[in-house]
């Protein structure tokens, strides 16, 4: 099943009715993939297909989404973008986030250990590490 499909099963079995625009917004999301979005990105995407949409209708739709855990949030210069959620089978990882063109690239080590050995008597239980930069193609 599509992540677009598994997404509106979920909302449907939480009560939520089936809108085409939640789903064409759900497929940007899928088309894109290691790339993060903000609102005026999606508006500009949906633009040619509802004509008009309003922020209200993608800012609520992408709150939902990120309350389900489709897309994961993050803020480059002061701006949320969204982008989908991670796949589960990679297990833990961190990201570098492109500020330029949104992109992202998964960092496989983790750096927790060494501050939990500089923390002694205490024990970390949560963690969110981002790198933000520019990716090689942003810098030519």
């Amino acid at each position: 099943m599509s992540f677009v499909d598994k997404s509106m099963q979920v909302l449907h079995e939480a009560g939520y009715k089936y809108t085409k625009k939640r789903a064409d917004m759900l497929n940007v999301f899928d088309q894109e993939g290691d790339y993060f979005l903000n609102a005026k990105e999606i508006q500009q995407r949906l633009e040619t297909q509802y004509p008009g949409i309003s922020f209200d209708t993608i800012y609520r739709n992408l709150k939902l989404f990120e309350e389900y855990h489709f897309l994961e949030t993050s803020e480059i210069s002061g701006e949320m973008v969204f982008r989908k959620h991670c796949n589960p089978n990679m297990g833990h990882h961190h990201h570098f986030i492109c500020m330029n063109c949104g992109k992202t690239q998964a960092i496989q080590s983790c750096p927790v250990s060494f501050f939990q050995d500089q923390l002694p008597g205490c024990q970390i239980i949560n963690h969110t590490i981002e790198l933000q930069g520019l990716c090689a193609d942003c810098q030519v």
